[in-house]
């Protein structure tokens, strides 16, 4: 039976328990405020990373992880025993950085098979890709099985966002300033979209309620799931959002996670993401 590895990258938002649980390994990026840089999961986990957005006088930024650090996973499987690894990474449009340290560290590893593997997605949506491509590693599946697994089920995960402020779009280069002063202004809130694996705004709500509604509206339309994931940017309406869902059919169960640093850096505090893989 082929032992394949799977790795991914922090954007994936996947809790520790979760990837632990299913033998996945991430590797890092990076956050920094100001001057100072700070490894995500290792310097900070998402609730630090959300109260330092609540004081820090600047908002953050993300860099992606250099190739050696996808290297010494990829090396530590080899020597683990590992035929293959199969990494998962967030959507290239997103973070060609991180995409391509992760290419360029595969490409030193000589003979040991490494796929990589761009989910066109990010936060939960590439973490559900990413418990998909284990489940079928445990299964007994072969790289290349896997990497076409990863494929399929990526064209099938949908990830969906209530974002309460514009500030950290308009910063991160998503809308310009006029834009999100005018929404600002006018109390939109917006709903957004991963779609051939770029952000875009799906819709525009006149107020908060009413735009976790209509996302509701949407995901129950949708369903039923094979995987269902709900992240919590420091909403404080997550409770209410998650009665909305209450009942949903989904195979594997609904998983909620925290939103990290790596998607909350561009989305701002306050953030519902929506994640789900539709069945084959």
């Amino acid at each position: 039976m082929a032992r394949v590895r799977i790795v991914t990258d922090s954007a994936c938002d996947l809790t520790d328990q979760l990837a632990d649980d299913n033998g996945i390994v991430i590797v890092p990026l990076s956050i920094r405020f100001g001057e100072e840089e700070l490894v995500d999961r290792r310097d900070l986990n998402a609730a630090d990373f959300w109260k330092r957005c609540a004081t820090s006088p600047t908002l953050p930024e993300t860099s992606a992880p250099p190739p050696g650090a996808f290297q010494s996973v990829y090396e530590a499987a080899r020597d683990d025993g590992y035929d293959a690894v199969v990494c998962v990474t967030i959507s290239a449009e997103l973070s060609s950085g991180t995409h391509q340290s992760a290419q360029t560290a595969a490409q030193t590893l000589g003979d040991f098979d490494v796929r990589v593997v761009d989910t066109r997605s990010v936060t939960m949506g590439q973490g559900l890709v990413a418990l998909a491509a284990a489940e079928a590693a445990a299964a007994g599946a072969d790289a290349s099985e896997v990497a076409r697994l990863v494929a399929d089920v990526a064209g099938r995960t949908h990830v969906y966002g209530a974002i309460d402020t514009l500030d950290h779009l308009q910063r991160g280069g998503r809308i310009g300033a006029a834009r999100a002063m005018l929404g600002s202004m006018l109390s939109i809130k917006p709903v957004i979209h991963v779609i051939d694996g770029v952000v875009a705004e799906e819709s525009k709500q006149r107020t908060r309620s009413r735009c976790l509604e209509y996302l509701a509206a949407k995901l129950r339309a949708a369903a039923p799931f094979e995987r269902l994931a709900v992240c919590d940017g420091a909403a404080p309406d997550l409770d209410r959002f998650l009665g909305l869902l209450e009942g949903i059919e989904t195979r594997h169960g609904l998983i909620t996670v925290d939103l990290g640093a790596v998607v909350g850096t561009h989305t701002g505090p306050g953030t519902i993401g929506a994640c789900f893989e539709l069945p084959a």
